[in-house]
């Protein structure tokens, strides 16, 4: 599905939040190997499940032709600094629920991007009758967390020790969900 750009201006940033397009495949490739990159909170070390530039045209056009998947870009000086995916399914028993994931490159953290592009997702899920988002998110990654929970995601269980990380430790990950009913 695709939304209106959206510009926002925080802490004399200006950035559009708007639904990506075919046009963005190679930055978006270039863009997600280098948020994995730069932190742990995410799943995949960089490299990993790597989706080239053609991997993303196909991923934005099936995704901008459903009505139950989202797909946003910030965007800042014409350079792309994160993105957003809300993707739901076409199986009966599930069509009222999204999942929601989230990546925003570190120069950009704190700057209120990840927020907007969830707060974002979340209207629109609300405007089309989606009644359920749910994210994963680590534990020990407490910012996000406090985000989600502002933003009405409650802890639904916790996956024990199911992510390790390059210290060699294990770490929870909590299964949060926002209800719409």
């Amino acid at each position: 599905m695709l939304i209106t750009d959206n510009v926002k201006n925080t802490n004399n940033l200006t950035y559009t939040i708007r639904s990506a397009v075919e046009g963005d495949a190679l930055a978006l490739s270039e863009l997600r190997l280098q948020i994995d990159g730069e932190t742990e909170n995410l799943d995949r070390e960089p490299g990993e499940a790597f989706i080239d530039s053609e991997g993303f045209r196909s991923l934005i056009k099936a995704d901008s032709e459903s009505e139950r998947n989202l797909f946003l870009v910030a965007e800042t000086n014409g350079r792309l600094v994160g993105f957003s995916r809300c993707e739901g399914t076409d199986l009966k028993r599930f069509r009222h629920k999204v999942e929601f994931g989230v990546g925003v490159i570190k120069e950009y953290w704190g700057c209120g991007i990840g927020k907007q592009l969830l707060q974002q997702s979340i209207s629109w899920a609300d405007e089309n009758g989606i009644k359920k988002m749910t994210l994963n998110v680590m534990e020990a990654n407490e910012s996000a967390r406090k985000l989600y929970e502002k933003l009405g995601f409650e802890v639904e269980g916790i996956l024990r020790n199911d992510k390790q990380l390059a210290d060699g430790k294990y770490y929870n990950m909590l299964v949060m969900g926002r209800l719409n009913i």
